[in-house]
């Protein structure tokens, strides 16, 4: 028999992994190119992903009398819009917390900051503190990027901008999870996703003219924002939509905490062959 808290907490830890590759992606992207631009082009590219999955015949093979498969318009789009601010605004203040910040330590200060946001939002609405384990599982999570970021050496630099621009991310992750935990409860894994993500992009790229102006792109950089829209968004974040139909949101954001180990690594592995080609 399959356990589903075990499938759940496999395809979180999956997506989690993925996440963690784009902070070192963007390293790769050319200083012309504004970070606003890169977290409202990969939401772009990742509306297109998702609406291809939705076009291709709701994969997920839900069925017209299921609670997913009574679409209704009026219960999405509240949810979707609050769900797609929230992943419009940790997009565009997470590629540019981590480019002031560093990569471990902005990935970091981001993800780390997610499960305290959680807690505080989840009391907010249950008008309740939260758990003793909260509290605990809080303790060891801030304790664990600390480590992070103390190991992180010269890659890591403090940036009063960059650590607000990191924590608000980690406010955006919150509240986009809280609103997808809602949403799966009216549509499909792939519709949700489809659904934030194309508001998101549809609120990112008029802001990312605002902040940074005409866009500046060369072929690598497409290339790049491709990989972040199709793998680290698109894949990646249809696997935490299904993994919130088997677990918790708490666990969920718990266990995407992967995202800045695999971060600190990939940014640590960098940085010493950088140092050995030097």
């Amino acid at each position: 028999m399959k356990n589903p808290a075990l499938i759940g907490a496999a395809t979180a830890l999956t997506a989690a992994a993925l996440w963690g590759t784009t902070g070192t992606t963007q390293s790769f992207v050319t200083s012309h190119t504004s970070p606003y631009w890169i977290g409202a082009l990969r939401l772009v590219v990742a509306s297109v992903f998702f609406a291809c999955v939705v076009w291709w015949g709701r994969s997920d093979g839900v069925q017209a009398g299921t609670p997913q498969g009574r679409f209704s318009l009026r219960k999405v789009w509240p949810w979707a819009l609050l769900g797609g601010m929230a992943m419009a605004a940790y997009n565009l203040c997470f590629f540019a917390g981590v480019k002031a910040t560093g990569i471990a330590a902005g990935t970091g200060v981001a993800l780390g900051s997610g499960p305290v946001w959680i807690g505080v939002l989840e009391s907010v609405i249950a008008r309740r503190p939260p758990r003793p384990l909260w509290w605990w599982g809080t303790a060891l999570a801030v304790t664990g990027i600390s480590f992070i970021l103390a190991g992180s050496h010269g890659e890591a630099h403090f940036d009063m901008l960059g650590v607000g621009l990191c924590l608000a991310a980690g406010l955006g992750y919150a509240i986009y999870t809280l609103a997808s935990k809602h949403l799966l409860g009216v549509a499909t894994p792939a519709v949700a996703t489809c659904s934030v993500f194309t508001t998101a992009a549809l609120i990112a790229v008029p802001v990312a003219v605002l902040i940074s102006g005409p866009l500046e792109a060369t072929g690598a950089t497409w290339v790049l924002v491709g990989y972040l829209g199709v793998v680290t968004t698109g894949v990646a974040y249809l696997l935490f939509s299904h993994a919130l139909r088997y677990v918790s949101v708490a666990t969920c954001v718990s266990l995407s905490l992967a995202e800045p180990v695999t971060a600190f690594v990939l940014a640590i592995r960098s940085q010493r062959e950088s140092g050995y080609k030097k």
